[in-house]
């Protein structure tokens, strides 16, 4: 039986381009494809619990919502899908971004197609973490040099004391929405946006949007 695989790149032709010369690999089926992170959350809600993608080979820069957001997001709502970063960027914030986000592997647009499908049959078959030697001596490196950056969300977080107006643009930020988008949907300035985030911030303990996504999908504040 094939892996099932989504491919979500911004590109519509390399998404074309990748999705044709896996095709030539029996143990490899490409049954999603997305241009962004918000239309991938989308598209994997119409599949069945058995059908959805295994792995998500997933671009970083791309409009709406980028490859990090949406591997947070996903690896929160799907935690059983592998997500394997596919991306120009080796540089290592993004590297390190894509690790906490949840990543299974980080691999280089540069890779041949066979090193590809590897990865992909390593990950599902033998719980690898596979790499490009460039981003795994990186994070080899990284590794060595970092203690413990990652912010831990604080459990005891009292969703309470968030108002129906912080909820509601904490919703429109899980949706993948920016400050001056979440502005337009709710009749308010992106400067207001920027004040209630700071005070959800400040209510659940957190720094930044990815820390305050953890949180509301972990309490499932939304669907």
């Amino acid at each position: 039986m094939s892996i099932p695989v989504a491919i979500v790149d911004d590109k519509r032709i390399l998404r074309q381009s990748l999705s044709e010369q896996i095709a030539y690999y029996k143990e490899i089926s490409v049954v999603l494809q997305s241009a962004d992170g918000s239309a991938f959350l989308e598209g994997m809600k119409v599949f069945k619990a058995d059908e959805r993608p295994q792995v998500v080979l997933m671009d970083i820069e791309m409009p709406v919502m980028d490859g990090i957001e949406a591997v947070l997001i996903g690896k929160e709502i799907y935690p059983d899908v592998h997500f394997l970063m596919l991306t120009v960027f080796d540089d290592d914030e993004k590297l390190f971004e894509a690790i906490k986000a949840g990543a299974s592997g980080y691999l280089l647009k540069d890779e041949r197609v066979s090193n590809i499908v590897k990865a992909i049959t390593e990950i599902v078959y033998e719980g690898g973490v596979p790499m490009s030697p460039r981003i795994a001596r990186k994070a080899l490196a990284m590794l060595r040099n970092t203690t413990d950056p990652v912010e831990q969300p604080k459990e005891d977080a009292d969703d309470c004391s968030l108002s129906s107006r912080e909820l509601e643009i904490l919703n429109r930020i899980v949706d993948g929405l920016n400050y001056t988008q979440i502005g337009e949907r709710l009749f308010i300035s992106p400067h207001t946006v920027r004040k209630h985030i700071a005070n959800i911030y400040d209510k659940l303990h957190v720094s930044n949007k990815a820390s305050a996504i953890k949180i509301a999908l972990r309490k499932k504040w939304f669907n």
